[in-house]
């Protein structure tokens, strides 16, 4: 019923939803995707009823709910009953302005439940965001990428790892619990115990360069940062240029493009030169032991263009990987396929990187989940 991707499934279940003039939210389908995570996926009832609370539906469009869910998670097409009920809930809608389900008006609109990806409402402009390299897009792009790139983010905060943890609700048996309990009981297994893969956010810490040459990609980057930082809270974040900035205290909750111009004005030397060695070994000096331990991702962003001693970025990499359970360059330049790491601080770092990927689309940001991954 539902696959692996829970959060595309609860997207595009959110998307049928507002079609159907339902009001539901990004941070409904958050909650929904959360609420999945705490019951039997195989359970159709507990499904629909998790999403059903999860997702705020009103109690005069719970049957319409009921129909959607129906048809959506089941691939069949909706009853002659949903088109009833969803042109009937458009018809309840505000006077004085043409309603519209999707980019149809009532009159128009098709009831079909969306069957792939290339009928969902707005998916052709979403690849086209997804794929777009960032030294390319607008503010107008920014605002539209935001909830992508906090869909993208939420996708790791759901994430399972392979540690199994006990479970209330349905899971895999465990005998070893069930025959302890079997012991108040007189022996008699009355009640199964289960356990079930845990969900556990990993620990990151960023280092983000903010340097001239990384300016038309740094505010794609911080703004991915900004919504991992807002689900996976065992984060810490930090700008290098010149020097190292402790950004973390400075993030507060609000609209991203807000805390980017006050960024932008208020760290020093934003969009000017560039010590990487200097600054990661500021940072292996001063946060090291505090920040990062075997449960730790590290990673940096950054084109790894530097003029100065590439052996200080040899020293602060070897540090990093010495005490990180992973180390991750993410480099945007890797977007070109003719791009070679030939540059003295690309090159130096290089030997202690676990992982060297591309950062210059939310395409490319995508592939990065696993690797964050417990």
């Amino acid at each position: 019923m539902i696959g692996d991707d829970l959060v595309t499934h609860v997207a595009r279940f959110g998307a049928a939803l507002r079609a159907r003039q339902l009001r539901v939210g990004l941070s409904d389908e958050a909650d929904a995707v959360r609420a999945l995570t705490l019951v039997d996926l195989s359970d159709r009832g507990e499904v629909r009823l998790a999403l059903r609370t999860a997702l705020k539906i009103r109690r005069r469009d719970w049957e319409l709910f009921d129909e959607l869910f129906a048809s959506f998670w089941s691939g069949r097409p909706p009853t002659a009953r949903a088109q009833q009920l969803s042109f009937l809930r458009a018809l309840s809608g505000p006077r004085g302005a043409p309603l519209r389900l999707g980019s149809a008006k009532v009159g128009e609109v098709s009831i079909d439940a969306p069957e792939g990806e290339g009928e969902l409402p707005g998916y052709s402009s979403e690849v086209l965001l997804r794929k777009k390299p960032f030294d390319q897009c607008t503010e107008s792009d920014l605002a539209a990428m935001q909830p992508l790139v906090e869909r993208l983010a939420l996708r790791l905060a759901t994430k399972r790892s392979r540690r199994l943890v006990p479970s209330r609700g349905r899971g895999i048996t465990d005998l070893r619990r069930s025959l302890r309990r079997a012991v108040a009981t007189g022996g008699e297994l009355l009640i199964l115990a289960h356990r079930r893969r845990a969900v556990e956010l990993p620990r990151l810490v960023v280092l983000c360069d903010t340097s001239g040459s990384m300016d038309a990609h740094t505010r794609f980057l911080l703004a991915f940062i900004l919504a991992l930082k807002r689900t996976a809270q065992h984060t810490q974040v930090f700008a290098f240029n010149t020097s190292l900035t402790h950004l973390t205290p400075w993030l507060a909750p609000g609209k991203i493009g807000l805390t980017l111009k006050r960024l932008a004005a208020e760290v020093p030397d934003w969009s000017g030169g560039t010590r990487i060695g200097e600054s990661l070994n500021d940072f292996v000096a001063r946060y090291l032991d505090e920040m990062v331990d075997a449960k730790t991702a590290v990673l940096i962003l950054s084109d790894g263009l530097d003029r100065g001693d590439p052996t200080q970025i040899a020293g602060a990499m070897r540090a990093l990987r010495k005490k990180a359970r992973t180390v991750i360059w993410l480099n945007p330049l890797l977007g070109d396929p003719r791009y070679e790491p030939k540059a003295r601080g690309m090159a130096a770092a290089l030997p202690f990187v676990n992982h060297f990927a591309a950062a210059h689309n939310l395409e490319s940001l995508e592939r990065l989940l696993p690797l964050l991954a417990v």
